[in-house]
């Protein structure tokens, strides 16, 4: 008897990965917190943001760096500032109907 390789679907694993990066990020109320801010305004300066969320810049980057490595949020440098803004694309693919298509019933 022949042993068979079952055949796994690498695009699909890859889709799975990415959306669980994007979840684990959002699965934490301080970053759902950051978020938010960052909906209502253009971009926010991270020493704004600091002072906005009343966190010290250490936490405030960590949650930063997971976010950003999610490629939820968008950072721009202007001289020595950070500043940071939701990224509308990927938010929007989150909130798409593609993901619902992943998990709905084939009937």
């Amino acid at each position: 008897m022949e042993n068979l390789i079952p055949l796994q679907d690498i695009s699909l694993e890859n889709t799975f990965a990415e959306y669980e990066r994007s979840f684990k990020a959002l699965a934490d109320k301080k970053r759902l917190q950051i978020l938010n801010l960052l909906c209502q305004q253009e971009s926010i300066c991270v020493c704004d943001l600091c002072d906005l969320i009343s966190m010290t810049q250490s936490k405030l980057s960590y949650h930063l760096k997971i976010l950003l490595d999610a490629n939820l949020i968008v950072k721009e440098t202007q001289g020595t500032w950070s500043y940071y803004k939701i990224n509308e694309p990927e938010i929007n693919n989150l909130l798409s109907p593609e993901l619902c298509c992943l998990f709905r019933p084939n009937r």
